[in-house]
């Protein structure tokens, strides 16, 4: 098991050089400065469509899918609601993240409006990055870094992060000041008893990757 240190780092991303970037392009807000999508300036530069750069690679779709089906057979759905789909999550004015998969303590909750949540899950799961981390210290891992921070300091009890160019797992937790890097080999706790097994999940379905 790796460690990294929390650095508890509070540097904001920069603020982008492009104008005039269309809203669409918009991945999430971070207290009012936009994080872009990962490849917009191939969109502004007429390379690739706005499509292209919002959509996810065959194994990140795949992975959520997979995530997602084991995880509803595995959950006690009385007490857990599990939510999928980019989850909008307003944390204040102008500050909004969005998560790959959530689950939500349902006594926690209100009923549903139609809008962002704007309460903080249990548990927050995201497989790779679909922001654009050029403006952001460190790069992708200083993007993870703050992002972490940002659920943690909202309320999120636990975040798993899948990286599948690396075949690891950020394993971050609110009560541990170390957080971890695992292989996905590992078999990882989401909560109660759901033991989270990244490879077997994929060689289950027997898919190649």
């Amino acid at each position: 098991m790796t460690a990294i240190a929390d650095k508890q780092t509070r540097t904001q991303p920069r603020r982008s050089s492009k104008r005039n970037v269309p809203a669409a392009l918009i991945y999430e807000q971070w207290v009012g400065k936009p994080v872009y999508y990962k490849g917009y300036r191939d969109v502004l530069a007429g390379k690739k469509t706005i499509e292209e750069v919002m959509s996810c690679s065959d194994l990140q779709g795949v992975l959520v899918a997979l995530l997602t089906g084991y995880l509803y057979g595995q959950i006690d759905r009385k007490q857990y609601l599990l939510a999928t789909n980019e989850i909008g999550l307003h944390l204040a004015l102008n500050d909004n993240l969005c998560n790959d998969v959530v689950i939500y303590e349902k006594a926690k909750m209100d009923k549903l409006r139609g809008k962002y949540f704007d309460i903080p899950p249990k548990i927050v799961i995201e497989v790779d990055i679909k922001a654009d981390v050029s403006g952001f210290e460190n790069g992708a891992d200083g993007y993870v870094m703050q992002k972490a921070r940002k659920l943690l300091d909202f309320g999120v009890e636990r975040i798993f992060w899948i990286i599948t160019s690396m075949q690891k797992v950020y394993v971050i937790d609110r009560n541990d000041p170390t957080w971890h890097i695992v292989d996905w080999s590992t078999s990882i706790s989401v909560l109660d008893d759901c033991p989270l097994n990244i490879k077997q999940l994929l060689d289950e379905e027997e898919i190649e990757y």
